[in-house]
């Protein structure tokens, strides 16, 4: 048996079959609604990046920059001007680094593949962004934690990723068939982070999820 009886995200042990294909499985935990696909389906890393050299995003192009607004605009309207912050898993384009720099505000970039540099994870941020990352995560528990360790008190976590909204449209889903995408949310599961971790929580338009952090 594939390793599907505890969940990524939440450590809970109990996971029960959600969906199949034919490429993949998929479980759904019963704690926190994660939907993730069991190790056995991940891609070997290299395979994985050759995905990802696969996109042909711009620093300026127009429709990238307009994907991108859904995170820059509320981000920069929440934050002081000149705020620090880190665009995590910004890809090999990092257009929203780009986008918030030219606001005012001044962002360091750092992602697995394209800019592994981690002297940047030992910094505190007013801002975090991790946009489209999220959803290719292992063990995205990992990453939340140490993105809210690089958080100021009062810090403001930005994450884009498309929701999970029930079973019947996740058969549908384009978004599932993308063989990075591992890990699916819903806004449950993003209720249940903002319960376990003492967060403020709001969600902006359809697939962005503002956390703020405690002082």
């Amino acid at each position: 048996m594939i390793d599907a009886h505890t969940c990524p995200l939440c450590r809970h042990t109990k996971c029960d079959p959600y969906y199949r294909d034919k490429h993949r499985a998929y479980f759904q935990c019963s704690e926190c609604q994660l939907v993730f696909v069991p190790t056995g389906y991940h891609l070997s890393p290299e395979l994985e990046k050759a995905e990802y050299d696969k996109h042909e995003n711009q620093l300026e192009e127009p429709g990238y920059l307009t994907f991108l607004s859904r995170m820059y605009e509320p981000i920069h309207r929440a934050v002081k001007p000149g705020s620090s912050g880190l665009d995590f898993g910004c890809g090999p384009a990092p257009a929203l680094a780009n986008k918030l720099n030219q606001l005012g505000h001044k962002v360091n970039t750092y992602d697995l593949f394209y800019r592994p540099e981690t002297s940047v994870l030992q910094h505190k941020y007013d801002f975090i962004t991790c946009t489209e990352v999220i959803e290719h995560l292992a063990s995205p528990v990992v990453q939340f934690e140490q993105m809210l360790e690089m958080l100021k008190p009062g810090g403001l976590l930005g994450i884009m990723t498309k929701l999970v909204i029930d079973k019947e449209r996740f058969a549908s889903w384009h978004y599932k068939n993308d063989q990075t995408h591992i890990s699916f949310f819903s806004r449950t599961t993003f209720e249940f982070l903002a319960h376990r971790f003492k967060l403020d929580l709001e969600f902006v338009g359809q697939d962005v999820m503002l956390f703020t952090k405690g002082q």
